[in-house]
């Protein structure tokens, strides 16, 4: 199953369109996207029923969609948790998922622009973990029946907050307005021949500048939500951004980081691409208030 916010309101997508959820239930379900995580079990039930995938499908614009899950109660990160993305940062592999957080208020969706507040700001490609039950002291063996579904995602990182001391700053200098762009749609694992091994990667104009593999992770998502969940209960809707791989900018020899007027490609197999057009913000050199402006 895959489910999209179009315009807000919660789809069922299939090759062929879309079938708004409100509509096809005749109200059993709301429009509200976020809402269905708590009733996730009784939703899908519905969804996999002949009712739902017998009604109309109607076109649509990929550009209408935002975020498959746009209001998360929580969302976690796991940092360096592919071995080549460990050795470009000059870190230690960490002993367990190395968790952080990013704030709700970042997530952007597949389309969205994204603002600049800097010259630093560096690319991230992640398959994203969608939650679907309440997980807390879960066994890596059980966690992924917990997962309502997978998407991808960029965890995009302004470097100066982040990185400067004397207490690094991770979770806001990874929480810029737009910088969690998600989608574009959510897949349920039963979608995939094996969720544990999707290809991903991102572009800028055209030059591949990520590629891997998410067999690959230091700890696979099993691991991730059986670790977090040791400490703090997930929640249905919560998002679980697993880790990027090598190619980030920062590691660069010259160093390279995001600009103005470029496109970041992001995609993750059998999810679909993120396309998100880059402009100046206001602190930006080239932006309004920036010394560029003067």
């Amino acid at each position: 199953m895959r489910t999209a916010n179009l315009n807000d309101r919660l789809t069922l997508v299939f090759d062929d369109g879309v079938v708004d959820v409100e509509t096809a239930s005749g109200g059993l379900f709301p429009a509200d996207p976020q809402v269905v995580f708590d009733r996730w079990p009784e939703f899908r039930a519905w969804a996999d029923s002949a009712a739902a995938a017998g009604h109309e499908r109607a076109p649509f614009d990929p550009r209408d969609l935002g975020a498959p899950v746009p209001r998360p109660r929580q969302v976690f990160a796991v940092a360096l948790n592919y071995s080549d993305h460990v050795e470009e940062s000059a870190a230690t592999a960490p002993a367990q998922p190395a968790v952080f957080t990013k704030y709700p208020t970042s997530l952007a969706g597949p389309h969205d622009t994204i603002e600049l507040p800097s010259t630093l700001v560096d690319w991230e490609v992640e398959l994203v973990a969608v939650i679907g039950a309440k997980a807390h002291q879960v066994a890596a063996e059980d966690a992924w029946r917990y997962v309502a579904g997978l998407t991808a995602g960029q965890d995009l990182s302004e470097r100066r907050i982040q990185l400067e001391g004397p207490a690094p700053q991770f979770s806001l200098g990874k929480s810029f307005p737009g910088f969690s762009p998600t989608g574009p749609v959510m897949v349920t694992p039963d979608e995939f021949a094996d969720p544990d091994d999707l290809a991903l990667g991102c572009a800028l104009g055209g030059e591949t500048m990520q590629e891997s593999r998410t067999s690959r992770m230091i700890f696979p998502v099993s691991e991730q939500i059986a670790w977090i969940s040791r400490i703090c209960p997930l929640l249905p809707g919560d998002l679980v951004f697993t880790g990027t791989p090598a190619g980030v900018g920062g590691a660069r020899d010259p160093r390279r980081f995001l600009a103005p007027g470029e496109e970041l490609r992001s995609w993750v197999e059998g999810v679909g691409e993120l396309r998100n057009p880059l402009i100046a913000g206001p602190a930006h050199p080239h932006g309004p208030h920036g010394p560029d402006s003067r």
